[in-house]
């Protein structure tokens, strides 16, 4: 007598990232019924409706690099504490916050850069993750987006940034808000310079990065389905006391009024980034 095997379901609404092996999933977007190791086959993509899971710094980079080829620079650098700032009521401080996050995660800060190469093409990249901390940007965050800027200039090879974030690292006051000026300015210096930047936009990349170096590209990218904008739809249905429309501030609302050059699933972003760097390598 054949016996039908109990399905075991979990749900990954809320995971930090990526999708556990060898069970069964209800996906968030679908709700259909898929077997975790079929979306890590597909880059932790559903392979039902192509919603795209967040996942980490490290398993982008072994998808869409050269095996061996990335070279981080610029490790060291972590978030202090110029403004002391505690929340009283549980005697908790930013510093500890900042050490919790690294621990959690194994990053010493939002953001990762380096060279790489995709396909033979020699890149600088800049990656964030919004398990630290939210990607929020603060003082590190900018200046090691700068440096990579600088990096790329240095060595006359196209710097390439995902982004994803839910805004400024408040806890760094003006320090975190002056971060977008400050990025804006890096871009500013990478077109003076010739050298191309291609931005990608991944779920969510909002606030202060993408105000500020996330839009700025030469060729800006998105995932399916991410959340992109300025400001969250709760704080302007409030602040204006108007009705949003449906899809508001998506990658495809935005590819449909211009904002986004175009959307571009995970697992073909590698073939066409390679193709861009050949085209755009500097000269």
């Amino acid at each position: 007598m054949a016996f039908l095997r109990r399905r075991r379901f979990i749900s990954v609404v809320g995971r930090k990232s990526g999708v556990p092996e060898g069970l069964w999933i209800k996906c968030p977007a679908c709700k259909k019924a898929v077997y975790g190791t079929d979306v890590k086959d597909h880059q932790e993509v559903c392979p039902q409706c192509n919603y795209h899971h967040r996942v980490s710094v490290w398993q982008r980079i072994e998808w869409l690099l050269d095996p061996g080829s990335f070279t981080e620079t610029h490790p060291n650098l972590i978030s202090a504490d110029p403004l002391g700032f505690t929340i009283k009521e549980v005697a908790y401080s930013y510093a500890q916050k900042v050490t919790e996050y690294q621990k959690r995660t194994g990053l010493k800060e939002a953001i990762i850069t380096g060279f790489g190469a995709i396909e033979g093409e020699r890149t600088a990249f800049s990656f964030m993750d919004f398990s630290f901390a939210g990607a929020s940007m603060g003082s590190v965050v900018g200046e090691k987006f700068c440096r990579a800027a600088d990096d790329a200039i240095r060595e006359r090879v196209p710097l390439v940034s995902f982004a994803t974030s839910g805004g400024a690292r408040m806890q760094e006051g003006t320090l975190g808000l002056m971060q977008m000026a400050k990025t804006a300015d890096a871009v500013r210096a990478l077109n003076e310079a010739a050298i191309p930047y291609i931005s990608v936009l991944t779920n969510p990349t909002t606030g202060g990065v993408y105000a500020s170096f996330a839009s700025l590209g030469d060729i800006v990218l998105a995932e399916p389905g991410a959340e992109i904008g300025f400001a969250g739809k709760r704080l302007i249905e409030g602040a204006l006391k108007v009705s949003i429309p449906e899809g508001f501030q998506t990658s495809e609302y935005q590819f449909a009024n211009g904002f986004v050059d175009a959307i571009v699933s995970r697992t073909e972003m590698r073939a066409l980034l390679a193709k861009f760097l050949r085209y755009m390598k500097p000269q």
